[in-house]
């Protein structure tokens, strides 16, 4: 009887001693519980907890890649874009993060989900395709701040795709085009004011110069008695016409 007792007092003792011992790895910190009251955060390495004293709730340090799922977004355009996102964080303060919050993860998945349907809406689809690293920014400020009383540090956010129903985007094809027609015709233009000011420009100078003028015409001769041309019809003005006359005569 004696024998009876003592082994099953060892087996009690082997089983106490093995569900009181605990291995937290580096990157893991236990939150122990006294009688149900928060004691103290234990880790890493090899830690003794008392059963049914007390308990202990692992959580894990390393950081957290987490895939916002695909949000129906309107922008301030009135837009209606498909937006999807990925969320970096890590748990910084394990007491916080298991006191605070019933389930982080989760928190943090349905509070990114939130803040980037309310962010991406106040801005315009040109702001979400041209402006990513300052919505990101924004975002993760926002994110970091309100998760901060759980002990998460978010450390990046990245909206990963922007999409556009087929009619919006043809509908952003056709605008574009009529971007490039429009700089073009006035780039045309521009172009044609300032020849327009040259031209201008010339015929002051070779009014006030009738040599210059009677020389330019001559060039102008040269160059169409080179083209291929059966008849030429050149039209002289009458200064130019008054001059030779006058060299005629005086001859």
């Amino acid at each position: 009887m004696t024998a009876y007792v003592f082994y099953t007092i060892g087996i009690l003792a082997v089983l106490f001693f093995t569900s009181a011992i605990r291995i937290l790895r580096e990157y893991e910190r236990g939150v122990v519980f006294l009688l149900g009251r928060f004691w103290k955060v234990k880790g890493p390495g090899f830690i003794i907890i008392i059963p049914l004293i007390q308990q202990m709730v692992r959580v894990d340090l390393r950081t957290v890649v987490m895939d916002v799922p695909t949000q129906d977004v309107i922008s301030r355009d009135n837009v209606s874009v498909k937006v999807n996102a990925v969320v970096y964080f890590r748990v910084i303060a394990p007491d916080n993060a298991i006191i605070q919050v019933e389930n982080f993860f989760d928190a943090t998945s349905q509070l990114a989900q939130t803040t980037l349907r309310s962010v991406l809406g106040q801005h315009e689809l040109d702001e979400m395709l041209a402006e990513r690293e300052r919505l990101n920014a924004d975002i993760q400020k926002i994110l970091d701040a309100q998760t901060d009383a759980w002990g998460i540090k978010v450390t990046n956010v990245e909206i990963k795709h922007v999409d556009l129903d087929e009619s919006m985007v043809r509908a952003i094809a056709k605008q574009a085009e009529a971007e490039r027609v429009r700089r073009a015709k006035i780039i045309h233009a521009e172009g044609e004011m300032q020849a327009s000011a040259k031209l201008l420009e010339a015929a002051k100078i070779l009014a006030q110069q009738p040599q210059a003028l009677q020389l330019r015409y001559l060039q102008t001769l040269t160059e169409i008695a080179g083209e291929r041309s059966n008849t030429i019809v050149f039209p002289l003005p009458m200064d130019v016409v008054a001059t030779l006359i006058e060299k005629h005569k005086g001859g």
